[in-house]
């Protein structure tokens, strides 16, 4: 009795917090102020004043999606070059700086075009342009300072200073002291209109690195890699945020100038400022310095819809690691109902250890060392995927584990969930949603992110109504509409023969 007396207590406790929070979450809405500059650039405030500070956020309706044929990876390699510094910020002398910046790129662009001749290639121009290329790098380092806008943010007080490059989207995020605002308008708006390029061919080395680390020394890298390219085969959805190594490796500074344009349309760019501020003093100082970003209305998109699959996809790599496995399916992407779907259906899989894969496959059977489901698969702006990804635990087989969670799969097609289930995720979701609030930071970061996706901030605040409308006829309908063999893509990650055979003989 007294289990079930603290077990009431705990869930009472739970809803009263939500529904304080829910509350909270329309004050916040109202709290909003939306503007839109004359050149169409949305800006978003939340007066918030328990602390002098403020959090900042600009997103920018670009991302590898938008990157042209062969330059795969030029979206992700700018976010590295917008840290450069400007015209302003990071040099000594940019007049001087200037020429030799000039001269670098023509020497760079000669060794890359002698480099792509293959086999033809003559071997001591190489190396005479290589040569020549180091001397004029070491000339230019007595022009700039590096890693200018990092110090300059960081004695500043700035924290939580970063950007990131999606599929859909590239963002700049940081928190001040909100006494420091206009020095942050101050940098972006240079940054944004007066980026220099500097140590392109450095940098470049520096990316393909990152990429060998990130994707072919790493086992769950070269399996994402491979099950993307698997699943999407027209799309650009299919191909990785880092680049192809044949696109990145002739990476030219034209590629990477043209993806700067597109952020330069003010239509396409929206930023969050949450915190400590005065909102009319505020609006009026990003209209100062953003203002006169050119205006350029919306194109037609050019990407080609990915066709609908018809018949299942499998592909599978060799890694020295222990086997995993990745298996998703098309389904539609937000603001579609169907997608609210499967945010509860991914609580309800494989969402802490009561959920359906976890408590199966991991804790009872044994058969899977990890399971995990995600929804909207690489990203929103397209229709996306609904994908697992999983672990089998040594004696058992990635075939073995698959045909489980399988079987799970077609299970949500012949019954429906349990109103515990349902009630559950819910609760879950709920819990996240308001998290998503608390922090000065993580709101400008969710308005920032649906004003752009959604083209309406307000997507935030009506998701918990949204999630309350799925039913578990919802679930079993959109599980027999996707979750099928046609529209399935697995991948596989296997020990190589030679591996598994010395493994083999270890034991």
């Amino acid at each position: 009795m007294l289990k079930s007396s603290r077990l009431a207590a705990f869930f009472a406790g739970c809803l009263v917090f939500l529904a304080a929070s829910w509350a909270l979450a329309f004050d916040l809405e109202e709290r909003v102020i939306k503007t839109r500059l004359k050149n169409g650039l949305t800006v978003l405030m939340v007066e918030r004043d328990f602390s002098p500070t403020v959090s900042l956020y600009i997103r920018f309706r670009v991302g590898a999606v938008d990157e042209a044929k062969g330059e795969t990876g030029a979206a992700h390699f700018l976010e590295h070059m917008m840290f450069k510094g400007t015209k302003t910020i990071g040099t000594k002398d940019f007049a001087a700086e200037e020429k030799v910046l000039a001269r670098i790129e023509q020497l760079g662009q000669a060794l890359d075009d002698e480099r792509k001749k293959g086999n033809a290639s003559d071997e001591k121009r190489i190396g005479e342009l290589s040569s020549r290329l180091k001397a004029l790098q070491d000339e230019h380092r007595r022009f700039y300072l590096p890693n200018e806008i990092d110090r300059l943010y960081t004695q500043n007080g700035g924290q939580d200073m970063n950007a990131s490059t999606g599929q859909d989207v590239t963002t700049y995020y940081v928190s001040l002291p909100a006494n420091k605002l206009e020095l942050w308008a101050r940098i972006e708006s240079d940054r944004l209109r007066n980026p220099v390029f500097r140590e392109f061919y450095t940098e470049r080395d520096v990316i393909m690195e990152e990429r060998r680390q990130r994707v072919e020394t790493s086992p769950d890298g070269a399996l994402y890699e491979a099950f993307m390219a698997a699943a999407y085969k027209v799309h650009p959805y299919g191909l990785p945020i880092l680049g192809l190594p044949e696109d990145l490796t002739f990476m030219s500074p034209v590629a990477i100038r043209a993806i700067h344009k597109k952020y330069l349309a003010a239509e396409n760019i929206v930023i969050a400022v949450v915190g400590d501020i005065d909102p009319d003093k505020t609006l009026s100082m990003i209209d100062r310095y953003f203002g006169a970003l050119p205006s350029s209305p919306p194109r037609p998109t050019s990407i080609s819809p990915e066709p609908p699959q018809d018949g299942q996809r499998r592909v599978n790599i060799s890694f020295d690691a222990n086997p995993s496995m990745i298996i998703g399916f098309h389904k539609p992407n937000a603001p579609s109902s169907d997608d609210y779907v499967f945010d509860v259906l991914e609580t309800i899989l494989a969402r802490g250890r009561t959920s359906r894969l976890y408590s199966k496959l991991v804790l009872d059977r044994q058969i899977a060392q990890s399971v995990s489901a995600y929804n909207g698969l690489p990203a929103s702006r397209y229709p996306n995927l609904f994908a697992i990804f999983a672990s089998p635990r040594h004696p058992h087989t990635g075939p073995e584990l698959e045909a489980a969670i399988l079987t799970e799969l077609d299970d949500l097609k012949q019954r429906p969930v349990t109103d515990e289930e349902l009630a559950r995720s819910k609760r879950q979701l709920k819990m996240d949603y308001i998290k998503s609030l608390n922090s000065n930071s993580k709101l400008a970061s969710t308005l920032s992110y649906y004003e752009l996706l959604m083209g309406d901030y307000r997507y935030f605040s009506n998701y918990v109504a949204e999630i309350d409308k799925v039913s578990a006829e919802d679930i079993q309908r959109a599980a027999a509409t996707y979750l099928n063999e046609t529209n399935r893509t697995v991948a596989h990650l296997v020990r190589s023969q030679e591996n598994r055979q010395k493994k083999a003989e270890h034991e």
